[in-house]
């Protein structure tokens, strides 16, 4: 159980529609990459789990690639969801060529990592379809009321989304193959700068540089022993007869596999947190756990089934709640952290990195990291809406004192914002974006290492278009 944050399609989708002003080459060499995370973000048997209403023609094979297929449904709804995110009725005309060549694209990998037996591990598979379905339910703020708008059961929807899911991974396992020896020096990003046109230097928006300390309240004693002697009684009731399954759907707080009865299917090792793991793999197939904490609660785990490195179980989890005296002695212990940063004993970063629980942004120095640059500088669009109203209030430097607040998944957590630095509208320039400039390079690197890949690939596989897409000239190098 390691949530990590996604890239999400909207992201991916809204770097597309926000065109870069590089002149036609760069401008479709972005694109390019654009489209290609794109299709790597939804797979390319992407269903939409989110506005459904979208009509789609009869279905057809319009591309076949070795024992893979594109179907005209796979192109409309990918074209369908573009339309719908951005408020639009119509695309360029170039886009849907474009999309089929990157579903292509992505079968041609998916074909070749057959051949090559690239696989991803069946644990890092389930891990991730717990993370989405958790995430999903979150935006539904409940079990029940995802099934009812979705019209089907999380089992159903996790039998849907893990071939999909399988499929994804192995693209981004591929990418990460064919891209891994693409480099660009100092030299070659000066150059990537000053060949773009100098009527053509795209204009940079507001961005910040913000920084998050945040504190989980350490529960009291009582409040944990009571979880665990709560889990006990469950673990009782089960040796009496009682069935698991029944208790985790009832009681558990992990919304991911509690309507599977607790069960998280077939793990590989390190896919879980270590002592979930470890207490698991300790255990005869059928016996229960005692309570085991992790930082995700306290769980009571049964082993189902043990193939090598791989391990089948099922757990009840519950959360200890923090009181208002935890809490509070955790808004006083970082008010006395903010007290030293504002008399200048220690910086903020120091402090975040000592102290703070977000493992995320703690080795940052608390930073918040923009997704799609990689480094500290983020556009005021891309902030989360509290950070943003918070430091519309603030001036550069200063530091919120400790406020409580909810994290996604409804626990209660302590935090503080730093407001370090604002640099206000401007155009593209190597001494301040360079790490922005860098990136454009790198992808430009990687994408050349893909257009040698695919003239060399498309020779290998057997690829077949139908002629309806004839004027797309898919087969050429994109």
């Amino acid at each position: 159980m390691k949530f990590e944050l996604l890239p999400t399609i909207d992201t991916m989708i809204d770097l597309y529609e926000k065109p870069f002003a590089f002149g036609d080459y760069t401008t479709n060499m972005f694109r390019k990459i654009i489209f290609y995370a794109l299709l790597l973000c939804l797979g390319s048997n992407w269903q939409p789990l989110f506005g459904q209403g979208v009509g789609i023609t009869i279905d057809k094979i319009i591309a076949k690639i070795d024992n893979h297929v594109v179907l005209k449904s796979d192109l409309e709804l990918a074209l369908a969801k573009l339309k719908e995110q951005n408020k639009v009725s119509t695309l360029p005309d170039y886009v849907p060529c474009q999309m089929l060549q990157q579903l292509v694209i992505n079968k041609m990998m998916l074909a070749k990592a057959e051949i090559d037996t690239i696989k991803v591990d069946e644990g890092a598979i389930t891990s991730q379809l717990e993370r989405r379905m958790q995430y999903m339910q979150q935006q539904f703020s409940s079990l029940e009321k995802m099934e009812a708008t979705l019209g089907k059961t999380a089992a159903q929807l996790k039998e849907e989304l893990r071939p999909q899911l399988a499929e994804q991974m192995t693209l981004q396992k591929m990418q990460q193959e064919l891209g891994k020896d693409a480099k660009v020096t100092p030299r070659q990003v000066k150059k990537f700068f000053n060949d773009i046109p100098k009527d053509s230097v795209p204009f940079v928006s507001k961005e910040v540089e913000v920084g998050v300390f945040m504190k989980m309240p350490t529960v009291n004693k009582e409040e944990t022993q009571r979880i665990k002697e709560q889990l006990l009684a469950y673990k009782r009731q089960v040796l009496a007869g009682e069935k698991f399954e029944e208790l985790a759907s009832k009681h558990s707080e992990d919304l991911g596999s509690a309507s599977l009865g607790g069960d998280l299917g077939w793990q590989g090792r390190g896919a879980l947190v270590p002592p979930f793991e470890a207490a698991a793999l300790k255990l005869e197939v059928g016996q229960l756990s005692e309570p085991v904490q992790s930082e995700f609660g306290i769980h009571l785990i049964q082993l189902l089934d043990r193939r090598g490195n791989m391990y089948h179980s099922r757990h009840i989890l519950l959360r200890p709640k923090p009181s208002v005296p935890d809490i509070q002695t955790t808004i006083r212990f970082m008010d006395s952290i903010r007290n030293e940063i504002v008399a200048k004993k220690i910086t903020f970063e120091k402090a975040t990195a000592t102290h703070s629980d977000d493992k995320a942004s703690k080795m940052r120095g608390g930073m918040l990291a923009d997704e799609e640059e990689g480094g500290s500088r983020m556009s005021v669009d891309n902030l989360e809406t509290g950070v943003f109203m918070t430091i519309d209030t603030m001036k550069v430097g200063e530091v919120t004192k400790p406020v409580q607040y909810r994290l996604e998944d409804g626990k209660e957590a302590v935090r503080m914002i730093y407001f370090k630095n604002m640099l206000p509208p401007h155009s593209l320039t190597l001494e301040t974006d360079y790490q922005r400039i860098y990136n454009y390079a790198l992808s430009e690197e990687k994408n050349k290492l893909m257009m040698k890949w695919f003239e060399k690939t498309k020779k290998e596989l057997f690829i077949d278009i139908d002629p309806e897409y004839d004027r797309c000239e898919i087969m050429k190098s994109f």
